[in-house]
């Protein structure tokens, strides 16, 4: 899996939402921030991550 560090998760999945690309985003959130998933076109997994706390830029 490919994980990306993003600054504002929710621009990034409207974006991608806009392109007509699948992702799912993770209602729960965790002390280190927020998580969304997208694949590839080979299936291969993609994780989006906001960080918050001490993790946040």
């Amino acid at each position: 899996m490919v994980n990306f560090r993003v600054r504002d998760l929710d621009a990034i999945v409207a974006q991608l939402r806009q392109a007509n690309i699948s992702i799912n985003v993770d209602q729960q959130i965790y002390p280190n921030g927020r998580f969304a998933r997208l694949y590839d076109p080979e299936g291969n997994p993609i994780e989006l991550w906001e960080p918050a706390g001490r993790d946040a830029p």
